[in-house]
């Protein structure tokens, strides 16, 4: 039997896991070794969450009683720094497995009464924001001790940026890191990418096709929501593709108050039956904004640029054209001017690319900003696969980037030009009797010259300066 036969051994085998339950033990216990052993990933992980930097020491399945009742966390960080300790209960679920009110409001109670910090979930459940917990909560429980959770889809970007773009210092806790990654990425681990829209989608899809769609049926928060936390999911494995933290954008008041973001897609849903949303990406030119028209069955990623501040109209869409070539023929381009409200004109990019002045409608008005979009088909089913909503979604938020945003730059005006240095002008300046020279070098002197020109008019006549005074 030839060697490409073997199976090579792992530190976190796959192999072995008999239903949820081994299958969330097993992830548990992975994880917060890890944690301990790979210093800067328990760093990376743990900060965020108000943890000190100081030595991390991990537990599974550790027992507390709560009234009359033994209850058994998942686990337990601790992490210590001189005097000064942080300690958080771990609640971890795997696969389509939910957290429970009920569960975690009990490790909220005993984490009180035993002055712990925090309690952490994990879950593949993904929250539509950063910061927002999945699972409703008694807001009262959550006076002394601090809620965090954490999606296993995050857990798994964190550790791969950690590895492959920030580093680890020690080999072997790189190769560590390693090997938590390779586990997670498995399918039989339990650490799920986002796959499902939810029950509800097949029904609210359905009305929106019809027209029929009301902003009381009680479909409608559950595929907002699903919307919103397919977005985050799209960011969270973009920005683990380019090391880098990629978020949805949420406006101040989105974040504060996370039902007004849930409101206006629940509006816009029934009035246009579009779901809409942007990603912002690091040092990018603009945010990827998202439509996802149900009712056209279609998908359009768009990013708005400023126009140059200088040079014709021409000048400015070649500079954009320039910036396009690997972007699809099909792709739209389109131009804003000043003092006009919309877009002045739209062209697709083979049109643009042949007759730039296809999106000149006025020469006389500047051209503000530019629009590049690209539109593409959106499937319909609910689950992960080939030709679902969900595929659609990613496929096309990352052929967008990698096509037209991750080509653009914003214009940037050039430096102003250094003029001659006058000891260098003067040694260029042609020796001219004394007598004829009216005045001494002057930093107006350049490339025209009127008083010699001056000189050279009154010398071919034959004629002579006369003296001041």
């Amino acid at each position: 039997m030839g060697e490409e036969t073997w199976h090579e051994a792992r530190l976190i085998p796959t192999s072995g896991i008999n239903g949820a339950e081994e299958q969330e033990r097993r992830a548990t216990s992975a994880l917060l070794a890890v944690l301990a052993a790979v210093r800067e990933f328990g760093r990376s992980l743990l900060k965020p969450l108000g943890a000190p930097a100081g030595t991390i020491q991990t537990y599974i399945e550790v027992p507390f009683q709560l009234s009359d009742k033994r209850l058994y966390p998942d686990g337990l960080i601790r992490v210590s720094r001189g005097s000064k300790t942080w300690t958080a209960l771990v609640e971890v679920k795997t696969g389509s497995n939910a957290l429970t009110t009920e569960q975690l409001e009990n490790y909220l109670e005993i984490a009180r009464d035993q002055g712990f910090d925090a309690v952490l979930s994990i879950s593949n459940e993904i929250p539509a924001a950063a910061g927002q917990h999945p699972t409703k909560i008694d807001k009262r429980k959550l006076k002394k001790v601090a809620l965090h959770h954490l999606a296993w889809t995050e857990i798994l970007a964190e550790a791969v940026m950690q590895k492959e773009f920030r580093g680890v210092a020690d080999p072997e806790q790189s190769w560590i890191l390693g090997e938590l990654i390779r586990y997670l990425e498995h399918s039989r681990s339990g650490a799920l990418e986002f796959d499902d829209m939810g029950e509800s989608w097949t029904s609210v899809r359905d009305a929106v096709a019809t027209g029929t769609l009301r902003a009381s049926d009680k479909g409608i928060p559950t595929v907002v929501a699903r919307f919103d936390a397919l977005l985050r999911f799209a960011s969270l494995r973009l920005g683990r593709q380019l090391g880098t933290e990629v978020v949805p954008v949420l406006t101040r008041r989105e974040l504060a108050d996370p039902s007004l973001r849930a409101q206006a897609l629940t509006e816009m849903l029934c009035q246009s039956g579009r779901l809409v949303g942007a990603i912002r990406i690091p040092d990018s030119v603009g945010h990827l904004n998202v439509t996802a028209d149900l009712r056209a069955s279609t998908l359009t990623c768009h990013v708005d640029l400023d126009a140059p501040r200088e040079g014709r109209a021409t000048t400015r869409v070649n500079w954009l054209i320039r910036q396009l070539k690997n972007a699809p023929e099909s792709a739209r381009v389109e131009c804003f001017t000043t003092h006009s409200r919309g877009a002045s004109s739209a062209e697709l990019l083979r049109t643009v690319r042949e007759t730039p002045a296809s999106l000149i409608t006025d020469p006389s008005r500047d051209i503000r900003t530019f629009r590049v979009a690209t539109t593409s088909g959106l499937g319909t089913k609910r689950q992960r696969g080939r030709g679902t909503f969900i595929e659609s979604v990613l496929g096309g938020t990352d052929a967008f980037y990698a096509e037209i945003l991750q080509g653009l730059k914003a214009w940037s005006a050039s430096p102003p030009k250094l003029r001659p240095d006058t000891a260098e002008a003067r040694s260029e300046e042609p020796v001219r009797p004394a007598s004829l020279s009216s005045t001494d070098f002057s930093s107006q002197d350049g490339s025209t010259e009127p008083t010699e020109v001056v000189d050279q008019e009154i010398l071919s006549s034959g004629g002579t300066f006369d003296s001041p005074g």
